[in-house]
């Protein structure tokens, strides 16, 4: 399975027989936070998740931004409407970063399909 999906791709998925889940990660480090701009629009059905919080530990000797503790990463991701048995499409502002960090958090914690929209919000 290829990591990448593009918005034709994600259009077509979405309006399938199971459409994907859509995790909002826009994040800017230093910047504002991300939920302003979610609030401000954003995927139709998709749900935001916080870098810092949510896709984060908190920060002190390890880092910034460390791994999140496995509880909180798995209850927000069940929050968001993430199933095993469902596949998952991440996105950010389009740098890619922080998607790229909500998708390897989701492999790396076992979800079997999971993707990033290429070029971000931007693209679609």
């Amino acid at each position: 399975m290829n990591a990448i999906i593009t918005a034709t791709e994600l259009a077509s998925e979405l309006a399938g027989g199971t459409p994907p889940v859509l995790l909002d990660v826009r994040y800017q480090l230093g910047g504002p936070p991300g939920r302003p701009v979610y609030e401000a629009g954003h995927l139709p059905g998709a749900v935001y998740i916080d870098l810092d919080s949510e896709l984060a530990g908190p920060p002190g000797a390890a880092g910034r931004h460390p791994l999140p503790d496995l509880d909180v990463f798995a209850g927000a991701m069940r929050a968001a409407g993430v199933r095993a048995d469902r596949p998952v499409v991440v996105y950010d502002g389009g740098q890619g970063w922080a998607a790229a960090r909500a998708w390897w958090l989701l492999r790396w914690s076992g979800h079997p399909d999971v993707r990033v929209l290429d070029g971000g919000l931007a693209a679609w």
